[in-house]
């Protein structure tokens, strides 16, 4: 049987409770549940990630269940405004994600300095264990509330991405990161020096290159932690990602992580698909979309959601979108992963309300 996938368009956008009823969140989110609502509250800048307006419908429905929401998020890796919780919750409060606005709590689900997880059992290719943050792990159902978009690492971030990468704790992120590399391109290099900035692990330094007698980045590949913040912050192209095996790998290690989130709970997740940007919602800078926007989706199934996603994005650009705007990133393996551990399936039915 084809998993449900409930479309509502964005002109009709003022029915999301209406889309909410589809996936029937009574079975889903019981009295005295605390329910969590993992969204991105976007780096500092970033005007792309889901606004608080959107979510506390949301929030109002969890409560109307009789249950306790709060919007959370896990800490980055990288060197930003999010990499802990101080700075974190003021980036959260600064985009209006906050208890008078919200009608909810907000916490970081991975603490103060993102050491806070539960190791949960997944027994998967990759990883035995995956370390998932505290406040995730011990939510008694969550929804996932994900803006979809492009990223410079699986092609598109969609629901599986947030399930994964976005609910794994900070030593969590490492691991799935830990075995990509970027490469330098010499000749785009203008030696802004940008890029250090952003390095959580000093993997980059300035460095004179003879000849041609041009100062330019040089990655130490034994610091380096894979979090791909580089490549964001290069404004001229000169980082990217070779397409090898262990980037196709980050895109298996995050459905394991994927798996270990939603292990043994009930869940329903939301697509937002507008502000459709090439980066991802770390982004800190003003990105404009690429596309009109299309509406919001809501299914049980992540995989469903995600493909669904990607197939009215694609319809919407005329040809594969994600392909266009990264063309070296296979998007495809996070599905055929997905699906082949159990995750979800790719087949769907769109219901359009």
């Amino acid at each position: 049987m084809k998993s449900k996938v409930y479309f509502l368009e964005t002109q009709s956008e003022n029915r999301l409770p209406e889309l909410l009823e589809k996936v029937n969140p009574k079975e889903i989110i019981k009295e005295n549940d605390f329910t969590a609502i993992k969204l991105t509250f976007g780096e500092k800048g970033n005007l792309g990630h889901v606004k608080p307006k959107k979510v506390k419908p949301i929030v109002e429905r969890i409560k109307a269940l009789g249950a306790h929401p709060f919007v959370t998020d896990a800490n980055t890796i990288y060197v930003g405004e999010r990499a802990d919780a101080i700075h974190h919750l003021q980036v959260a409060h600064l985009h209006e994600f906050r208890v008078d606005s919200l009608g909810c709590p907000v916490m970081i689900a991975d603490g103060l300095r993102g050491n806070a997880y539960v190791e949960a059992e997944v027994n998967l290719k990759h990883f035995k264990k995956v370390k998932i943050a505290h406040a995730i792990h011990y939510a008694d159902s969550i929804v996932f509330v994900t803006h979809f978009k492009g990223h410079e690492v699986t092609g598109f971030g969609g629901t599986l991405k947030n399930m994964g990468m976005g609910c794994g704790a900070r030593a969590g992120k490492y691991e799935m990161h830990h075995s990509i590399v970027p490469e330098i391109i010499i000749e785009k290099c203008n030696s802004c020096g940008l890029c250090l900035k952003w390095c959580n692990a000093s993997a980059l330094t300035l460095v004179n290159i003879q000849p041609p007698n041009h100062p330019t980045i040089k990655l130490d590949s034994t610091k380096c932690t894979g979090c791909g913040e580089c490549i964001l912050t290069c404004r001229f192209g000169a980082i990217k990602l070779p397409w090898n095996d262990p980037v196709k790998t980050c895109q298996e290690k995050i459905v394991e992580y994927a798996y270990g989130t939603v292990k043994n709970k009930k869940f329903f997740a939301l697509n937002f698909l507008q502000y459709i940007t090439k980066y991802c919602d770390c982004y800190g800078r003003k990105e404009e979309p690429l596309l009109p926007d299309i509406g919001i989706l809501i299914s049980t199934d992540p995989v469903a959601l995600d493909q669904a996603s990607v197939d009215l994005v694609n319809e919407q650009f005329g040809s594969d979108f994600f392909r266009y705007i990264f063309p070296e990133i296979d998007w495809r393996i996070q599905f055929d992963y997905a699906e082949k551990i159990g995750l979800g399936k790719r087949e769907y039915q769109l219901i359009k309300i």
